[in-house]
């Protein structure tokens, strides 16, 4: 594995800058996942490191080379797509031995095999090696074609939403197995999503993309609990970020130039015993727990409170606010 760099990465189509101006580092065996809504450019820049994209500007360094000039299949990546693309008249065994038998890698036969076995079994798909991958469910092709990338051990593996086209019971159980395969083989990831569970539960850091910028790389926790504007904010938590006028926290103290208050399920208080000015307009049953739609003057807030609530729609409840966050009027974070 190595380290892989975009240095003022810029890549347009037309008019439309994809990627501008885009740094980013990602270190020898570390997990990084780019966040964002449908053309952010997360794509295009696991396009531009692999080489299927040329830059306009900037460059990729992949090991400390300079590769930005450089064919594909030099670039030593592993790229692995949205959808499956196996070849359906090969077994899984040929699917995932084809990139090794290339002309030019050329590993011995007893090696591919080796390795093929110990990454289906990694897989859990090495009962379906001799079967054809038209005889494989949704979620095994995928396994195969994530399998396909392991085999070869690259400098980095750029995968574009493998999991996005799966039912959400396999996407759970994959994002385990990646999370624990990434961190056995202590293999380079770049990988993308709009998905924010998968960026929670597998990143060692988030890059959150917005329009083509970089607009803040951090861990989990820092991208949760330190976002740097409204945009961030809003891409991480479950459910998700009120963004409120701080007109109604008239008692609240807050930064002199903050226009809007940023209140998460765990900065919210909600106290059924004095008369308040929010009502309980609709509850959500998730199991063990519910969410809450409290209507304040013409807004909505959306909460979390356990199963054992006795709250009923209807009721009014007074509201306190624990460590808000605070943004101003174009949305940038302002600290107290």
């Amino acid at each position: 594995m190595a380290e892989v760099a975009l240095i003022n990465a810029t890549k347009r189509f037309g008019d439309v800058a994809a990627i501008g101006d885009v740094s980013l580092t990602v270190a020898d065996g570390e997990f990084v996942v780019l966040l964002g809504p449908t053309g952010a450019g997360k794509t295009t820049t696991l396009r531009v490191i692999a080489g299927l994209e040329t830059l306009d500007e900037g460059a990729v360094r992949i090991g400390g080379r300079e590769v930005s000039k450089e064919a594909p299949a030099l670039r030593d990546v592993a790229f692995v797509f949205q959808q499956y693309s196996l070849y359906p008249h090969l077994s899984v065994y040929d699917n995932m031995a084809f990139p090794l038998r290339s002309p030019t890698r050329r590993v011995p036969e007893d090696e591919i095999r080796r390795s093929i076995t110990e990454i289906a079994r990694m897989l859990h798909i090495d009962h379906k090696l001799q079967n054809k991958a038209t005889r494989l469910s949704g979620g095994e092709m995928q396994r195969v074609a994530i399998g396909r990338a392991l085999v070869r051990h690259p400098s980095i593996y750029l995968m574009d939403e493998p999991l996005s086209s799966l039912d959400a019971k396999l996407r759970q159980e994959l994002r385990l197995e990646l999370k624990r395969i990434q961190r056995d083989l202590g293999a380079t990831m770049l990988y993308v999503t709009h998905d924010q569970v998968e960026a929670m539960t597998m990143a060692s850091r988030i890059g959150v993309l917005k329009q083509g910028k970089l607009v803040q790389l951090g861990t989990p926790r820092e991208i949760y609990e330190d976002p740097a504007e409204t945009y961030v904010a809003t891409r991480l938590g479950q459910p998700r970020i009120n963004l409120m006028p701080r007109r109604l926290f008239p008692s609240l103290p807050t930064p002199s130039s903050a226009e809007t208050i940023g209140v998460r399920t765990e900065h919210l208080k909600i106290d059924r015993h004095h008369q308040g000015a929010a009502r309980v307009a609709r509850i959500e049953h998730l199991g063990d727990q519910r969410y809450l739609h409290l209507s304040l003057e013409d807004h909505s807030i959306v909460t979390l409170a356990g199963h054992d609530t006795d709250l009923d729609v209807g009721d009014s409840v007074a509201l306190q606010l624990e460590r808000p966050l605070f943004f101003d009027r174009d949305g940038m974070r302002v600290r107290p």
